[in-house]
């Protein structure tokens, strides 16, 4: 690893805890469809001492019109940049469009899994690095400074994942582990998230991510991923509330692309 990989981030990583433990909250599919509702759930978090996270936005979630041509959205982005806040690119589209030879383990994950969003699931090196560059040169010319980058999911294809490093982005997640695209050392961090489509996937989802929790106290970065529609249903709401609550009072809350700073410069040392 160059000293030039390894010290990128100093100046990001300067507001970053020093604490052992920490935690990440990620906030997925953030666009201005989803502002209202991640402007409150920001604004919760605030209140209860997680005052960072990541941010997950989608150029043009499911094909609404592009995000940066949102002048509201945007100054509300880079307002959040300016408070410590980070962007990640999430994708492009955030759809996926369903093909007829695709193999029982294909339906499942982008059908069922995902209900047809897993956009980088399965594609090509060229349409992804097309994607991946548009959206970081878009949010770059909106004055935001998008570093990290998280297909819809977690489902990204061996040659997304490539795209991704060729696009200069500096780091990946996937829903079990986070990855130095800069370094290629990957780190292993199961992220709790919650399934509401429907009322057996809520009741589940709160037994599983209380368990989960508990098993995963020990470890020295827990990750909380959350979603605009987690924030509309009050039992799963509150779980995720609570849960930030306690993990912040004994961690220091921090974003993606300032953990991968600190490992980095830690790796130096």
């Amino acid at each position: 690893m160059t000293s030039i990989a390894a010290t990128q981030f100093l100046p990001v990583v300067a507001a970053a805890g020093t604490a052992n433990e920490f935690l990440v909250v990620s906030i997925h599919d953030v666009a201005p469809s989803t502002q209202p509702i991640v402007d409150k759930m920001v604004s919760e978090f605030v209140h209860h001492n997680v005052r960072t996270s990541s941010l997950l936005v989608v150029p043009d979630y499911h094909r609404q019109g592009a995000s940066m041509k949102d002048r509201q959205f945007v100054s509300w982005l880079r307002g959040l940049e300016a408070q410590g806040f980070e962007t990640v690119i999430h994708g492009y589209f955030h759809q996926r469009p369903r093909r007829r030879d695709e193999s029982l383990v294909d339906r499942f994950l982008t059908r069922i899994y995902t209900q047809d969003e897993g956009e980088f699931y399965d594609l090509k090196y060229e349409d992804a690095l097309l994607r991946i560059r548009s959206a970081r040169d878009e949010f770059r010319t909106a004055g935001l400074n998008p570093r990290g980058f998280v297909a819809p999911a977690w489902l990204l294809s061996a040659e997304a994942e490539q795209a991704a490093r060729d696009a200069e982005m500096e780091y990946t997640t996937r829903l079990r582990s986070i990855q130095d695209l800069r370094t290629g050392e990957k780190f292993p961090a199961r992220s709790l998230v919650y399934s509401v489509r429907n009322p057996w996937r809520r009741a589940t989802s709160l037994v599983w991510n209380a368990m989960l929790a508990r098993a995963l106290n020990s470890c020295a970065l827990l990750r909380l991923s959350v979603h605009p529609r987690d924030y509309e249903y009050p039992t799963i709401w509150r779980q995720i509330i609570d849960s930030v609550g306690r993990m912040g009072k004994s961690r220091s809350v921090t974003t993606y692309q300032d953990w991968i700073a600190e490992r980095r410069i830690e790796a130096l040392a």
